[in-house]
């Protein structure tokens, strides 16, 4: 999880898909890179869990995964307080 999140425009992408579901092309047009490359950033962060694919119709939009990003705090809290894990 971590390392999905370790690059900057990846993380812009979880944040831009949290509120609404984003096309593709919708989070290209936040970054700086090519479509190319953003397809592989999206790729890193579904195969991680944080970003889900849905098709509306003929189209596919990503959103955020509440239950993996909450994960994710919970034990990047955990290591603040170096409580054990549950």
């Amino acid at each position: 999880m971590l390392r999905a999140l370790s690059h900057p425009d990846r993380r812009m992408f979880v944040v831009a898909c949290r509120n609404a579901p984003k096309a593709a092309g919708e989070l290209a047009e936040l970054s700086s890179l090519s479509l190319a490359t953003v397809s592989e950033h999206l790729k890193v962060l579904r195969t991680s869990g944080l970003l889900v694919l849905d098709k509306q119709g003929r189209n596919w939009f990503y959103r955020t995964n509440p239950e993996v990003l909450d994960a994710v705090m919970e034990e990047l809290r955990r290591l603040q307080s170096g409580s054990s894990p549950a």
